[in-house]
């Protein structure tokens, strides 16, 4: 695929895609219309690298995105439970029975999702927990625009269950699942979903497998010493780096251990860390002060260190004391077990530790020690003066 194809435009338009569950021709206009002029350029990109179908209809675009390996943070995040996921699901199919711009009330579809729900205990309005499940998968149903909201307010039936509510389907309440190669009651994990997704793909899984993984993860780690996907980037550094940088804003960085894309410049459009919440000024502090004291700890063959929960909390505790000057108030007043405890759940969430699950060991991993960060000199010059 030559350059020429590939121009900012075209970035853009790939990366509204993969920022973006689908593209509502009514809601953007202009996005649709930026990936619709492109789409044929798009399409055989992504089918080529990734093996992702780019479905573009008259009233949205959408690229099914299936990961390798699923990740706690592709969940939906306003939900809380398994229940959330199985009254959404029963929401789904509620909507996916009636026709376009069809009125329904909040009471038919309690009803129907009573009756369908299949967990272990049936559903009771009466108890609060469940009410605000509902809430919580209806509300969702309707950032998504997969249900529109005609009249009544959706929170007050949190505290009274008797409160009615009005709701519209909308035209993409059929399109929000994908289809699945065979039948879902075939599957008895999610893994084996997932795993059905290459069976299409088995003359260029590998290639399929890197992309996706280099896209969807924080970074991708040597798992193993015969790790074929790690293998393969190391292999193929200079070929993925061309062609990553021509197709998207990114840079491919890698090293023994592990591979990142980057950014060399931020995008407001991206997800990335660092950003601008103030939890993130405490990671750079303790990633410094890691790497400073780096002599200290052992590392092992795929540059992780190991750590008790104890020794992790005097950690904070001493980047707290060297540091925590300059912190937001919140995190000055705060404890430091409590700041070990935000900040365990940060690096968690980006991949760069994890809790061994027989010892609860704490695996630093080496994404850890990519950035640190530090006072300018003129505040330290400020500080250093204050104590004099």
């Amino acid at each position: 695929m030559s350059g020429g194809e590939f121009d900012e435009q075209m970035q853009e338009a790939l990366s509204i895609l993969f920022e973006q569950f689908w593209v509502l021709r009514a809601k953007e206009p202009v996005s649709y219309q930026l990936i619709r002029e492109r789409e044929k350029v798009l399409k055989r990109y992504v089918a080529e690298k990734f093996g992702f179908d780019l479905i573009v209809h008259q009233h949205f675009i959408k690229l099914e995105k299936i990961p390798v390996d699923a990740k706690a943070w592709m969940g939906i995040q306003d939900f809380q439970a398994s229940q959330d996921y199985a009254i959404f699901c029963c929401g789904l199919a509620f909507a996916e029975k009636r026709s376009v711009e069809e009125q329904f009330l909040l009471s038919d579809l309690a009803e129907d999702i009573q009756d369908m729900y299949p967990g272990e205990f049936s559903l009771d309005w009466t108890n609060y927990q469940h009410r605000k499940s509902l809430v919580r998968m209806l509300k969702k149903m309707v950032e998504l625009d997969i249900i529109r909201a005609v009249d009544g307010d959706i929170e007050l039936f949190a505290t009274d269950e008797e409160q009615e509510v009005l709701y519209e389907v909308t035209v993409y309440a059929r399109y929000f699942m994908r289809a699945y190669p065979d039948d879902l009651f075939r599957y008895e994990k999610m893994e084996e979903i997932i795993e059905s997704e290459w069976v299409r793909h088995q003359d260029d899984m590998r290639r399929k497998r890197v992309y996706r993984k280099l896209m969807f993860s924080p970074v991708v780690y040597r798992e193993s010493d015969h790790d074929l996907d790690f293998s393969y980037i190391r292999n193929y550094r200079n070929r993925l780096r061309d062609d990553i940088e021509e197709h998207t804003p990114f840079q491919l960085e890698v090293f023994k251990n592990m591979a990142l894309l980057t950014l060399p410049e931020r995008k407001q459009r991206y997800t990335l860390f660092p950003d601008q919440k103030a939890i993130m000024s405490i990671a750079l502090h303790f990633q410094r002060h890691l790497m400073e004291n780096i002599d200290y700890y052992t590392i092992d063959e795929f540059g992780e260190i190991q750590m008790t929960h104890q020794q992790f909390h005097q950690l904070v505790e001493k980047v707290k004391a060297d540091y925590g000057h300059g912190w937001s108030k919140k995190y000055r007043d705060m404890s430091y077990p409590r700041i070990a405890e935000e900040l365990l759940a940060l690096y968690q969430e980006w991949e760069m530790t994890e809790i061994d699950s027989e010892t609860s060991i704490l695996v630093l991993r080496p994404a850890i020690g990519r950035m640190i960060g530090d006072y300018p000199a003129d505040y330290w010059k400020e500080v250093n003066d204050g104590h004099e």
